[in-house]
């Protein structure tokens, strides 16, 4: 398990070291060994993970990968700010379900209906309780996997990002993800909009983007 944790560490310095987003799988792994790889791995480090079953990947965001992925839970932020709503920014927390073999480390995770039921700077999740919302953006890499793993953890609804696609939101109607026009957590956003924000960056700073974001919702 060590030996597999120091490649790993190689391949961080080695191959992801580039402009673009870098994925690698590894297969089989047993879950004891991913597990044991977390917690060698520790918690500061940019590389995220997924298992699923046997199957590990591993990414390291881009940087551009990274700026979308924060300009968009800048906007979720803004939105609940402006809509009076109460949030939990978990980051790339783990999620995992050792019962089903499944883990994932989204790019961002949000409680925002069960924000409440989470309390103090350090709260205690309560077990097999998903984020109600999940970025992921996919700059070179499909994120089919992923979105099978969010969906075997019950996560209501996914904001998925990709180059070919744009921003796409998938929301949970059991027993799969489907396609959405409007968010299911934010009523008042379509994907559409969230669309035009995102081309907005192109020419405009994020602040910017951000003073939209509130004039836009203020007007509804």
């Amino acid at each position: 398990m060590v030996a597999i944790s120091a490649q790993i560490s190689e391949l961080d310095l080695e191959n992801f070291a580039g402009q673009l987003t870098q994925v690698i799988t590894l297969s089989p792994i047993s879950w004891q060994t991913y597990q044991a790889m977390l917690a060698d791995m520790g918690d500061h480090r940019s590389t995220r993970t997924a298992y699923n079953q046997g199957t590990l990947t591993l990414k390291m965001p881009s940087k551009l990968h990274e700026i979308i992925n924060r300009l968009l839970a800048r906007i979720v932020k803004t939105l609940t700010e402006e809509l009076d709503l109460e949030v939990v920014d978990v980051g790339s927390m783990t999620l995992v379900r050792p019962d089903l073999e499944k883990g994932a480390e989204p790019d961002t995770g949000f409680y925002l209906q069960n924000a409440s039921r989470l309390e103090g700077l350090d709260p205690e999740i309560p077990e097999h309780l998903p984020p109600d919302l999940v970025i992921e953006v996919d700059i070179t890499n499909p994120s089919t996997q992923r979105l099978e793993i969010y969906q075997a953890l019950g996560v209501p609804e996914v904001w998925q990002y990709t180059k070919l696609r744009g921003l796409v939101i998938y929301q949970l109607r059991s027993p799969a993800y489907f396609e959405a026009e409007v968010s299911g957590v934010f009523p008042q956003v379509t994907a559409a909009q969230l669309n035009l924000f995102l081309e907005q960056r192109q020419s405009q700073g994020e602040n910017q983007v951000i003073r939209a974001v509130r004039s836009w919702i203020q007007e509804l």
